[in-house]
């Protein structure tokens, strides 16, 4: 009989062992579950880019009702609208430098949207590729010698914007000439003329809309394109910039240089300034001195009489 009890009271406490540890663990499920599903008001979603109902490419339409144009450019947006770092920095120096690219891209005739493709080539800074091209504009140095750009050990002016802008102008209107149409001329400031042509006849078509292109001349356009939308609506892309963010454009002014400079480092202090600070104003002076047996005439910037204190507009 005492065995009996025994047992019984070993299967009750067995039951009720279970009963508590189910009870257990679906109030742990339940928590978890809560935990998943309540919505983080500090950390919102990730949202999806509303595409505009019109877009144009230094005036030409972009053919938005296109599935393939418009899963691109949506692409690229998404790529680029949620790298706040990079493009945060570029706005900042666009402020800085769009003020000398702008005048030029105007007196060529180069529609100003064409500012954007320097931003998509070196995020206006003057960087140099694995295939050697340098600037702002990523000239090759063939191709910026054909534009007569000076390349040597102690001066090349691809590092120097306004030359080098002058350069890509250039380019870029003897591409419309060929093409007249400003899509194809950036696809083939990206791939190369000759590479375009190709691609035109042996696919039979006529738009960069409609070409299957290698994969950097396929994204290039929209690339572009993002940027461009981008920049002139920041706040929509959860881009936040106060006036006092921007890098500005120190005081400078420009000294006339017609002889050798033995010692660029000398050269910099007399104008009461230094080595670093006169780099950075003149990165296309990629020595320490400027041999000049031509007689060549420079302009070199120094600052002016505020020295570095930026210039607040």
């Amino acid at each position: 009989m005492k065995s009996i009890i025994l047992k019984i009271a070993y299967l009750i406490a067995i039951v009720f062992i279970f009963a508590f540890a189910l009870k257990i663990f679906n109030f742990s499920t339940t928590k978890i579950e809560n935990k998943t599903t309540k919505k983080d008001e500090t950390n919102p979603a990730i949202k999806a880019f509303k595409l505009p109902d019109t877009l144009t490419f230094a005036g030409d339409r972009v053919p938005l009702e296109d599935f393939d144009v418009r899963e691109s450019l949506d692409n690229e947006l998404l790529s680029a609208g949620n790298f706040h770092s990079q493009v945060i920095k570029n706005i900042k120096r666009s402020v800085r430098f769009f003020p000398i690219i702008e005048p030029i891209l105007k007196k060529n005739g180069i529609p100003n949207d064409f500012k954007f493709l320097a931003v998509a080539e070196s995020n206006l800074e003057n960087v140099s590729s694995v295939a050697g091209a340098h600037g702002f504009w990523q000239f090759l140095k063939e191709t910026g010698k054909e534009y007569k750009l000076e390349i040597n050990d102690d001066v090349d002016e691809r590092y120097h914007l306004e030359k080098s802008t002058q350069a890509a102008c250039e380019y870029l209107n003897r591409a419309y000439k060929v093409y007249n149409d400003w899509a194809l001329v950036a696809a083939s400031y990206n791939y190369g003329r000759g590479n375009v042509n190709k691609q035109l006849e042996y696919q039979k078509v006529k738009s960069y809309y409609d070409i299957h292109w290698n994969k950097e001349t396929g994204r290039y356009v929209y690339r572009i394109l993002a940027i461009k939308l981008i920049f002139n609506n920041p706040e929509y892309f959860n881009l936040s910039l106060e006036p006092e963010d921007y890098y500005l454009e120190p005081q400078i002014k420009e000294v006339k240089v017609d002889t050798t400079i033995t010692s660029l480092i000398d050269f910099a202090l007399k104008q009461n300034t230094n080595f670093k600070v006169l780099k950075i104003l003149n990165p296309w002076l990629r020595s320490d001195k400027l041999p000049n047996t031509q007689k060549k005439e420079y302009l070199i910037k120094i600052p002016a009489e505020n020295g570095r204190k930026i210039n607040k507009k």
